[in-house]
């Protein structure tokens, strides 16, 4: 009997946008077993791109050109209790994990190729919130709204999707006081939902790795 063959067969050109980080590496190494990445950072690499500026995003896909799939890895929040957070502290994560996205994904999809795909990343505190938390908990929410929004609008079939994970067990040294009580999870465990949105064909969804 034949073997059936699917999209995921296809090997793709994926924009992987925090490449250098804990996630972006495993994601990379995901991915990249089965396409090929174009790894891009805000400092290492050969490609740069600095999420917080909309000309360094544009330069970006400029000088990459079309690709089949855009993979977000990157975006930085503020970490602090409630009392001690300043309106920059919260402007801080708006800037950068959540416009820094948003930006990525309104000026990709003018490079993505048909029926290509976004890929934003998220997190737990979406729906689970912990003490000085409130920033990440406002930016993970605010990216699962945007994403089922942007789902339902985006031109030629293109898709876009979130991944939320847990905090990741490779972290933990440096994020356990925030994270008590949590189960931490292997980075790999995120990069397989970084797949399933890449190589599937759902829209608007938020996979889980929690």
């Amino acid at each position: 009997m034949a073997t059936p063959s699917s999209a995921s067969d296809t090997r793709l050109k994926i924009l992987l946008v925090g490449a250098s980080g804990v996630l972006g590496r495993a994601v990379s190494a995901e991915l990249g077993q089965r396409h090929d990445i174009v790894a891009a950072s805000r400092t290492s690499g050969v490609v740069h791109v600095d999420l917080n500026d909309t000309a360094s995003i544009r330069r970006l896909f400029e000088r990459v050109g079309k690709v089949d799939a855009i993979a977000s890895a990157a975006g930085h929040v503020h970490f602090a209790p409630l009392a001690q957070m300043t309106e920059e502290h919260f402007l801080h994560g708006l800037r950068d994990k959540l416009m820094g996205q948003v930006n990525l994904t309104v000026i990709g999809r003018e490079f993505l190729n048909d029926a290509g795909s976004i890929t934003l990343i998220g997190g737990i505190l979406a729906e689970q919130p912990i003490r000085s938390g409130s920033s990440a908990s406002m930016v993970n929410a605010a990216l699962e709204g945007f994403a089922m929004a942007a789902a339902i609008e985006l031109p030629r079939g293109l898709r876009i999707n979130v991944v939320s994970p847990n905090v990741f067990q490779e972290s933990m040294p440096g994020y356990a006081p925030y994270f008590r009580g949590f189960e931490p999870v292997p980075v790999a465990r995120a990069a397989l939902a970084y797949s399933r949105s890449i190589e599937g064909g759902e829209t608007g969804k938020v996979y889980k790795a929690f």
